[in-house]
């Protein structure tokens, strides 16, 4: 069965871009199909889907493989990334930057820290935090029982498939990682703002190891998302386990119609961030400079296309502290970090009308910066109505910290507080409202390898858990 094409031709469009596939480890040669639109075309090899899934009747590859060996193997593919002495990552970048929405030197700024997710001590860190040791993936962990019994578990390998997100790089990369762990099959389905990153990763791979067990427990494909000729035969328990899915509400919405009895769906939903600055901001013009500079680290974040990126900050103090903060945050928000540029996109037309509304509703509201992508402001009595994004604050005054935790709920990912020694009075209830994750400020963008993710360990929701009792 061959996959969607733009015109219904099979072939390579004059000046599109060519996607690599991988399959089973190896790329796949086949013949390519056009995919997109007139003026942001690309091709694909053409979808063989009973080379995509892997039979019941046998084991996976890497199934017994050592967990030792699979980091090792892990290891060696991030310093050959590191090094890319082959040029896969330099090629995939240069035809990243063609259809990404971050800007080139973001995703040159991200590719060049890629390895940092194969390090051995976060490979470990996983494990240990997330399985409680290597033992129950290796074999069969003993355990005891009440009345003196006792019996044994496995982390058994899955099978899984994963809908991976395009937003940041490093999302291609956390799920080989992660689907490698699990010495399970793993099919990739690249999304289409990142068609390059999974592949150069499992290309990489392959270099260092071919024909690996591990190496062939991978395939990574397009195929235009929501195609049911696709999904409704991928989609089964005979063939799956579970749906990784990462992205917005279509797409886990989407994922839900094939979910059913033997086939589970281990969603990272879409999610927004907040920030809640403390009163003690104000303490001096160093303290709020600080304040403000980590405030805006966190607002952007991936020019704010990751979820981790504030979007709301709640400041602790009058509307005039407020002001102040807001003054500042603005002029931060044009400055350069390691992922984040100075220019982000121009402001959408619709978010610019909205905005003009509130620039004549002042002193109520009030609003720093242009719509030129360098940062934007809003300083407003309650959280507006629309989603701020593309380096677009909302600043909300608040007489106490507690009054922002009733704008946190279970779509709110990660709340970035300051001083961090306010944090221990707000997180119980900050958790109570659904939020997963609570940092200092300015620390909201990576998280430590062995801990939650969206409010789960993802290792060992992946892992299938068989019992010997």
């Amino acid at each position: 069965m061959s996959d969607t094409t733009l015109d219904g031709v099979a072939g390579t469009a004059a000046g599109s871009v060519a996607v690599v596939h991988i399959v089973r480890g190896e790329v796949d040669h086949g013949a390519q199909t056009t995919h997109g639109r007139p003026g942001a075309a690309f091709t694909a090899p053409a979808l063989d889907l009973d080379r995509l899934v892997w039979p019941r009747s046998e084991p996976g590859p890497a199934f017994q493989v050592p967990v030792a060996e699979i980091v090792d193997l892990l290891v060696e593919t991030g310093e050959a990334l590191r090094a890319d002495r082959a040029g896969l990552l330099a090629e995939a970048l240069e035809r990243m930057v063609r259809v990404s929405p971050l800007p080139a030197q973001v995703l040159e700024r991200a590719y060049a820290v890629l390895w940092r997710s194969f390090r051995r001590p976060n490979l470990y860190a996983q494990i240990d935090h997330e399985l409680g040791g290597t033992d129950v993936l290796d074999g069969w962990r003993e355990v005891g029982l009440p009345d003196d019994r006792t019996a044994a578990v496995r982390a058994f390998p899955p099978r899984l498939v994963h809908i991976i997100a395009g937003n940041a790089p490093g999302v291609a990369a956390m799920s080989v990682v992660r689907g490698a762990l699990t010495k399970g099959v793993n099919l990739l389905k690249l999304p289409s703002n990142d068609l390059f990153t999974a592949t150069a990763i499992l290309r990489t791979m392959a270099a260092v190891a071919p024909g690996h067990p591990v190496v062939r427990s991978f395939s990574a494909v397009y195929w235009r998302g929501g195609d049911e000729t696709v999904e409704s035969v991928l989609f089964r328990p005979q063939f799956f386990d579970k749906l990784v899915a990462w992205g917005g509400e279509a797409t886990i919405r989407g994922a839900l119609r094939y979910v059913g009895p033997g086939f589970e769906l281990v969603s990272f939903d879409p999610k927004t961030s907040i920030s809640l600055i403390g009163r003690e901001a104000f303490e001096s013009p160093e303290t709020l400079a600080r304040a403000a500079e980590a405030g805006a680290a966190d607002a952007t974040f991936f020019n704010q296309q990751a979820c981790v990126a504030s979007r709301f900050q709640f400041v602790e103090g009058s509307r005039d502290d407020a002001d102040r903060y807001a003054a500042l945050l603005c002029e931060r928000l044009g400055v350069a970090r390691e992922f984040s540029s100075a220019d982000g996109p121009r402001v959408a037309a619709g978010l610019r009308e909205e905005i003009d509304v509130l620039r004549s509703l002042a002193p109520e509201y009030r609003v720093w910066g242009g719509y030129d992508g360098r940062g934007l402001v809003i300083r407003s009595p309650e959280p507006v109505d629309f989603h701020p994004d593309g380096k677009i604050v909302d600043v909300v005054p608040v007489a106490d910290l507690s009054e922002a935790v009733g704008h946190a709920g279970v779509a709110t990912q990660t709340v970035g507080v300051y001083p961090p020694t306010r944090k221990a009075e707000l997180r119980d209830a900050l958790a109570c409202a659904g939020v997963q994750r609570v940092v200092s400020l300015g620390g909201a963008g990576g998280m430590p390898p062995g801990l939650s993710h969206d409010g789960f360990y993802p290792l060992q929701r992946l892992m299938r858990w068989v019992n010997d009792e």
